[in-house]
């Protein structure tokens, strides 16, 4: 390691994560750290890393927003047809990470993924602006375009089709939900010896396990 890569390296001693400290259940730790972020007012608390893979096990990561979540499990919206749609159709499991990095804090979740109805899928998609509605429904997401503005034709030609600004929800978009088999909450710790612990599902409810950092 260089001497300038030695000055940048960051130590970590906001907090501390006990045993004691923890929920019985995962969701109730995880709302209570991402209640803090809220409070917190961090940007894009609800920001999340979406990794999926394809049917031979080549993975891809994004960043999305997490819409909501509750013992059903996680739930955010997207195109059926992009790339996490496609792998997610063949491969419907999936990780999700939290990374509030004021508080020096992450969460690893991950499980199985399955559409949420159509009901509520065209719910939410009536409760976005406008503008997110016509791009949503203009564009063949992951797919490629010529240039920007065939994108912007196409929201122009669907704005001029519902001038009352009411779009209808494409079959095509939707949401999803994963439902959480592992939870890991990390919290940096003095001298990289961080606290990290797992919850694991059991038929019996969650076994709860620290791990070396």
């Amino acid at each position: 390691m260089s001497q300038d890569q030695n000055h940048n390296r960051r130590e970590y001693a906001h907090g501390a994560l006990r045993r004691g400290d923890l929920a019985a259940d995962p969701l109730d730790q995880f709302k209570a750290w991402l209640d803090a972020a809220l409070e917190a007012q961090l940007t894009d608390a609800t920001a999340m890393a979406l990794a999926t893979a394809d049917p031979q096990g080549m993975p891809s990561n994004r960043i999305v927003l997490l819409k909501g979540y509750s013992d059903r499990g996680f739930t955010w919206f997207t195109d059926y047809r992009s790339l996490k749609g496609a792998d997610l159709a063949a491969n419907p499991q999936a990780a999700l990470l939290f990374y509030w990095r004021e508080f020096e804090r992450q969460v690893r979740i991950s499980g199985t993924v399955e559409k949420i109805s159509r009901a509520e899928s065209a719910d939410y998609f009536a409760s976005r602006p406008p503008d997110s509605q016509l791009a949503a429904a203009a564009s063949h997401q992951s797919a490629a375009v010529a240039d920007r503005p065939t994108l912007e034709q196409a929201v122009a030609k669907l704005s001029a089709q519902y001038p009352d600004g009411v779009v209808p929800a494409p079959q095509q978009w939707g949401g999803y939900c994963l439902s959480p088999t592992r939870f890991e909450f990390w919290q940096g710790r003095e001298g990289r010896l961080h606290d990290r612990f797992c919850y694991v599902a059991q038929d019996a409810g969650w076994l709860i396990e620290r791990l070396q950092p």
